[in-house]
């Protein structure tokens, strides 16, 4: 395929997705880019996309997903509160995932999974339990990683990420695929300098 078909497949994708997609997509890549600044802005530019993005998501019947968004809600809304109220933090270092921490992880995914595909199986009408469960799962043992400042965060995150691609594929949300490409591209930048930042620290030591 030349960049020219390319070009119009991708114009008419974009043509056939929602407003609402396009716009929690909008105020995603914001986020992002303001997060990676440090600014505090990212915190309500987020809840915003987050918004959004959940009613996108319930229209494509990935329930899963939408349970995703509502962590990342409580997280943003508890993020902007404790900026906004605690100038002066300690920032803890950054280590690798410790043996029992990996244990905790496969709980996470096991478990999330298969709660999730059970929900799904038994109290909704979604046609992807499977793929939707596996995403959300691996997606929260990532996310609780990265609250304990672990580098492997980068690399739960990004299996996440993988599956997820082809699922909003699949399901048409063509912007939000066009989002998780970009997040696993950066989670790749992230992992690089996270490493730089451990080694960094170990030499400070």
């Amino acid at each position: 395929m030349d960049i020219a078909n390319f070009t119009t497949l991708l114009a008419q994708a974009f043509a056939q997705t929602s407003w609402l997609e396009r716009l929690s997509v909008l105020f995603g890549i914001c986020q992002v880019l303001l997060s990676k600044n440090n600014k505090i802005a990212n915190y309500p530019v987020g809840i915003i996309g987050i918004v959004f993005g959940m009613v996108a998501l319930y229209g494509a019947k990935l329930y899963a997903e939408i349970l995703l968004n509502v962590y990342y809600l409580i997280m943003s809304a508890y993020g902007w509160w404790y900026w906004t109220g605690n100038r002066i933090q300690t920032e803890q270092p950054i280590s690798n995932t410790s043996r029992k921490e990996w244990y905790i992880v496969l709980a996470i995914v096991l478990g999330g999974f298969a709660m999730l595909y059970f929900a799904l199986r038994s109290f909704t009408d979604s046609d992807v339990p499977l793929w939707d469960a596996w995403v959300s799962s691996t997606a929260w043992a990532g996310m609780w990683l990265l609250a304990r400042r672990k580098l492997e965060n980068w690399l739960l995150l990004n299996l996440s990420n993988l599956f997820a691609i082809p699922l909003l594929v699949h399901k048409e949300l063509y912007l939000f695929a066009l989002l998780t490409a970009f997040l696993f591209i950066v989670a790749f930048v992230g992992f690089a300098k996270w490493r730089r930042i451990m080694k960094i620290q170990s030499t400070n030591a």
